[in-house]
């Protein structure tokens, strides 16, 4: 007699946001040229810049929102410093580090449940940079001291931080309004960045 598998509990807002931005992640993932083999050294530094110009405004108008829950910490989980970090080690001096440009178009960020969504969306590209970091570590010889420590900006607790993540979305006490919410800025923030990295000619 086989041992029943053990269910795992998957809270509704999880639920709404894998059905809610599945076709959204998949379509921008194609695009990112992280795997092209046109990807070099200049290509990739070009692709951290538009980088780089969506997370830094998109960051501070989390700060500047109002609307980040009260218990929870920010700070440990915001990754433009890291970039422009990555930057300088791939050489950009600072005139031109504060002449990049920088995306307009973000996210409307007006409640708690828009934070959520959009978090949803920066910590699952966090989730995804291992494959990613593995893949420029190979192909362009750069680690996270020299140009790729974005990619891989949580180390060894990168798993376990988007654990606490998702168990984090799940102790929330969402309604179905407020559900809706979280999905339509997930959705947004994949839709303002996969805009503003074609606006930037990176993509594939």
């Amino acid at each position: 007699m086989q041992a029943k598998a053990r269910e795992v509990y998957v809270p509704p807002v999880l639920q709404d946001l894998r059905a809610g931005t599945a076709e959204l992640h998949i379509a921008l993932e194609k695009r990112l040229p992280f795997f092209s083999d046109a990807l070099d050294l200049n290509a990739f530094m070009r692709l951290m810049q538009a980088y780089y110009g969506f997370y830094r405004p998109l960051e501070s108008a989390l700060q500047d929102s109002q609307s980040i829950p009260a218990d929870f910490d920010l700070a440990p989980r915001l990754k433009a410093l890291t970039l422009l970090k990555d930057l300088q080690a791939l050489g950009m001096q600072t005139q031109a580090l504060q002449d990049l440009p920088i995306c307009r178009n973000l996210p409307v960020i007006d409640s708690s449940a828009a934070c959520l969504g959009v978090l949803y969306v920066l910590e699952g590209a966090t989730l995804g940079g291992q494959i990613l970091r593995r893949e420029i570590a190979a192909k362009l010889s750069l680690e996270a001291d020299n140009g790729a420590a974005f990619l891989d900006i949580y180390g060894a607790a990168t798993g376990r931080r988007w654990r606490e993540f998702i168990e984090y979305l799940g102790t929330c006490s969402l309604d179905a309004d407020e559900r809706k919410s979280v999905v339509a800025a997930a959705q947004s923030t994949f839709s303002c960045f996969e805009h503003w990295l074609e606006s930037q000619e990176v993509l594939v």
